[in-house]
């Protein structure tokens, strides 16, 4: 195996004792990435572009043929289990084992040849952050099962096949920028995805003397679910007001030509939505040239449209990035995510580093009561075979 860091060597033991104490076998293992996306939020539904990163927050999975029809996971996580038999796989109340199952049930459909398995995992992903521990779950597992039963998938592919899987099985008429950026990550760089064609390029990811910082929330409002298939709701009402297959294929003059066709909050959807691919590109032409401050100052615009026109920021995201507005070498800051709760992402001059999360943990412990976590990140290479049984 790799070098790992001392919080992965400690997912790592913890599995393995899961799995040694619960199963039997030799197991694969296969490491699965958590992601952040930069600019470039609730585009991916719209066939519009994204620039998310894989990143060093991962779900290790261990595996093993066990010789039946059925497949056992034991989430170590939260300490539960689930068994299924191929030949049952049916949603049920456990939303962790459905995005399990599902993936499963793609292979199955597709005439893949699983046979009955064993699986631990667990990770150092922080749940309901942001960082889209769904789609590590479904990419870890889905590449799992690629390479145990030699399903000859393309990562791109699995990246779709999960997609699929999230749709039909789990429910979730999600984007495809997560979990694409689990599987086709790259270290350093960033992904400009298209996500109508799923062409895409790497962008260096080279901030000068800004880091990148993730602030948790802790919290995760219960709106965020029945909010997301409403947010896709509307977005697909305004593209057929206006049209068009997608909200992609507007710009801002096209749009406007419509905006009394529409109720003023799915105008606001679309508008959101059209600037937002706008500033995607404008972004990966500002790290082409170096020019950090630009991607700060779209990063602060996205978050303005995600909480008055898209309306997916809450009460504690939007306490922390109005303090970072207001702190002296905080250049960029937003939520990150499906909104609601999760992480802010921030750019921060490094000498202002400690001060900025010393103070703003402070300032969000005064007001909400609750103690915020601070997390770096760094690109890495996307999920991947750790070790072969």
């Amino acid at each position: 195996m790799p070098q790992f860091s001392p919080s992965d060597q400690a997912v790592i033991a913890k599995v393995q004792a899961a799995f040694e104490s619960r199963f039997a076998g030799n197991p694969q293992w296969v490491r699965a990435c958590g992601r952040i996306n930069i600019i470039g939020e609730h585009t991916d539904y719209n066939d519009g572009f994204v620039l998310p990163a894989a990143v060093d927050k991962y779900l290790f999975f261990a595996m093993a043929e066990n010789g039946t029809d059925e497949c056992r996971f034991l989430a170590c996580d939260i300490n539960e289990e689930h068994n299924v038999r191929l030949n049952e796989l049916t949603p049920g109340p456990k939303l962790w084992a459905n995005y399990l199952m599902g993936i499963i049930k793609q292979f199955v459909q597709d005439g893949k040849g699983v046979r009955g398995f064993d699986c631990a995992f667990g990770g150092n992903l922080p749940i309901g952050s942001g960082m889209s521990s769904s789609a590590a779950l479904e990419c870890g597992l889905a590449w799992s099962l690629n390479t145990m039963f030699d399903g000859g998938y393309s990562r791109e592919q699995l990246a779709q096949l999960a997609q699929r899987s999230s749709h039909t099985f789990v429910g979730i008429p999600c984007g495809i920028m997560d979990q694409f950026a689990s599987l086709m990550g790259k270290e350093n760089q960033l992904i400009l995805l298209d996500c109508r064609s799923l062409d895409y390029a790497y962008i260096p990811f080279d901030t000068g003397n800004y880091r990148v910082v993730l602030l948790n929330s802790k919290v995760h409002h219960e709106l965020a679910s029945s909010a997301y298939s409403t947010r896709v709701k509307e977005c697909r009402e305004a593209a057929a007001i206006a049209g068009v297959k997608s909200l992609r294929e507007l710009n801002p003059e096209q749009l406007e030509v419509f905006r009394h066709h529409m109720s003023p909050t799915v105008y606001n959807r679309a508008s959101y939505v059209v600037a937002e691919n706008n500033r995607v590109m404008a972004a990966c032409a500002a790290l082409r040239n170096g020019d950090i401050m630009e991607l700060g100052r779209l990063m602060f615009e996205t978050h303005d449209g995600l909480r008055y026109l898209y309306e997916v920021s809450c009460p504690e995201i939007d306490l922390l990035v109005d303090f970072a507005k207001n702190f002296e070498g905080v250049i960029g800051a937003r939520v990150m995510g499906g909104g609601f709760g999760g992480c802010t992402i921030n750019l921060v001059h490094k000498d202002v580093l400690d001060n900025y999360i010393a103070q703003a943990s402070a300032h969000y412990l005064q007001h909400t009561g609750i103690r915020t976590e601070a997390y770096f990140t760094a690109s890495v290479n996307g999920t991947e075979l750790l070790a072969k049984k």
